[in-house]
């Protein structure tokens, strides 16, 4: 049976909203964690919807469940979700009949084929304003009524407080968890800003994607691994 190693140093990067519950969690098993975000979620206005004209909704993050006005719809409409952590939200609010895939779009995609014919009805699909896969498009090709509602967006950290950054010198974190393109290239602004480019040779780089971890390629890691959310913990297991 694999052993975490005890007493590591651990970063994490997405909002607190988004990682207070897993932050409670490495520090109950002896971890320091560190908590420097990359991004604000802003809510982004849209025009009223009849929810009653939609017989299902997607969600690929969710952010975007955030910021909707739930009393307006049935609970017991199809809910399909790109992940846990978006399942998860799904279901505190309240939404009965929630399905979710494995943590990316294209099983998303595929899950959607196999419990809702284009026939059953129109689909409302909420994101962020930048999508990393597009959808709407690819449902739309297959004969689906789908509707794209942007109601939030992200805005990058600018700076970081400098007593954090010291703190960060003296002691580099054994992991590093990214969860996007756009936390990963504001990573890398900030690291480059604040001189940090040269310290991460021991560090494992935690990415949600292949395509997230290209983007900080060039920095040197002690190794680089792939995870979809709600694995965070497993992770330890590998390093």
């Amino acid at each position: 049976m694999a052993i975490i190693k005890n007493n590591m140093h651990i970063l994490m990067t997405r909002p607190l909203d988004d990682s207070k519950e897993i932050i409670l969690r490495f520090k109950d098993l002896g971890h320091k964690v560190s908590h420097m975000p990359l991004i604000e979620i802003e809510k982004v206005n849209f025009d009223d919807i009849n929810f009653n004209n939609y017989k299902a909704l997607i969600f690929t993050s969710a952010n975007s469940l955030k910021f909707l006005d739930i009393k307006k719809i049935n609970k017991n409409i199809f809910c399909f979700c790109v992940g846990i952590a978006t399942e998860k939200k799904a279901l505190s609010l309240g939404f009965q009949n929630v399905v979710t895939a494995g943590g990316n779009v294209r099983n998303l995609k595929e899950i959607i084929f196999q419990n809702f014919n284009s026939s059953d009805g129109k689909i409302l699909y909420f994101s962020g304003e930048i999508i990393s896969n597009e959808l709407d498009k690819e449902l739309n090709l297959n004969g689906y009524d789908i509707k794209r509602v942007v109601n939030y967006k992200t805005k990058p950290i600018e700076s970081l407080d400098d007593k954090f950054v010291n703190d960060l010198k003296a002691d580099i974190p054994d992991i590093v968890y990214i969860y996007s393109n756009n936390s990963a290239l504001n990573f890398l602004k900030l690291i480059n800003n604040y001189k940090l480019n040269d310290c991460w040779i021991n560090t494992n780089l935690m990415c949600m994607s292949e395509k997230t971890s290209s983007v900080l390629n060039n920095i040197k890691w002690k190794k680089i691994f792939i995870f979809s959310p709600g694995e965070e913990e497993y992770l330890l297991y590998k390093i």
